[in-house]
């Protein structure tokens, strides 16, 4: 019951975080149109762009030991 009740949180928080990155990028970089080739994150950005991956984790190791049990 816990597993998923923390698999539940951390896929709301995974969207969550996917969809304030997204935010700051524009209707142009979904297609490709971003004009910067390389671009460092920073402050803000930086700690979304971690949290996500995070998540990520969070969210695939309980959806893989609820598998197991």
């Amino acid at each position: 019951m816990i597993i998923d009740i923390v698999q539940i949180v951390s896929a709301i928080a995974l969207i969550i975080v996917i969809i304030l990155q997204n935010r700051g990028s524009g209707l142009g970089a979904a297609f490709g149109g971003e004009g910067n080739v390389y671009r460092s994150r920073r402050s803000v950005e930086k700690v979304l762009f971690q949290l996500t991956i995070i998540l990520a984790v969070v969210f695939f190791i309980t959806a893989f030991v609820n598998i197991l049990f």
